[in-house]
């Protein structure tokens, strides 16, 4: 069946699109909460080949983001997506979904990434301390480019922002800052020791008012 080009007599277009630089999420977030312990039932553990699948989604996910085909056999990767011989803008891409495939190859019992409670706590950047030439190190794309951006400040290091859509995903598989490899996870345990300590500090301070109020 003839296209719509030919039926009208339109040269066809031969001009390479951009890949798109935020490819859709929605079925790695779904099989990640099939994947991930949830409160009701913390213990769970989910079937290997699950885990597997959502490091390699990702990954594939990136891939799309450095303008790389689909269908790059894992073995062929290494060679395929090595830093020094691609542009600045896709090493850290390179390095994240070497990381990955790794990862899918020797993967963990359950993702081993940051709770939901980590990514509501992280500090948002207001969009009046965002200069036009900055970008999130992932996607590349200027943060103004979006109308209404949600940019994120990681607590490893000043400066270290990104588009929050970017981030998330990585950080609920892997527990570290893309950047510099700081386990966010520790920072994360030690916040939540001191509001323990604190609300405990408190705790004892209202108990003992009490027994003399």
């Amino acid at each position: 069946m003839s296209g719509y080009e030919e039926e009208h007599n339109i040269p066809r277009s031969h001009t390479q699109q951009p890949p798109p630089r935020r490819p859709d999420m929605t079925s790695f977030f779904s099989a990640l909460s099939s994947a991930a312990p949830s409160e009701n039932n913390p213990h769970a553990t989910p079937v290997p080949s699950d885990v597997t699948a959502l490091y390699r989604e990702l990954a594939n996910s990136y891939r799309v983001m450095m303008g790389e085909t689909e269908g790059i056999a894992p073995s062929d990767f290494h060679s395929a997506s090595d830093p020094s011989a691609q542009s600045h803008e896709n090493e850290l891409l390179g390095q994240l979904v070497q990381s990955l495939m790794s990862a899918a190859e020797h993967p963990p019992s359950r993702p081993d990434g940051l709770p939901d409670s980590f990514f509501d706590g992280l500090e948002r950047v207001p969009k009046t301390r965002l200069k036009a030439d900055d970008s999130c190190p992932i996607c590349s794309n200027p943060f103004l480019e979006d109308k209404y951006p949600l940019v994120v400040e990681l607590p490893c290091r000043k400066g270290h922002w990104f588009d929050l859509e970017c981030v998330r995903p990585w950080l609920s598989l892997k527990r570290t800052c893309p950047l510099d490899r700081i386990d966010l996870g520790k920072k994360e345990d030690e916040r939540r020791e001191e509001i323990r300590k604190k609300v405990a500090t408190e705790d004892d301070e209202e108990e003992w008012d009490g027994m003399f109020a």
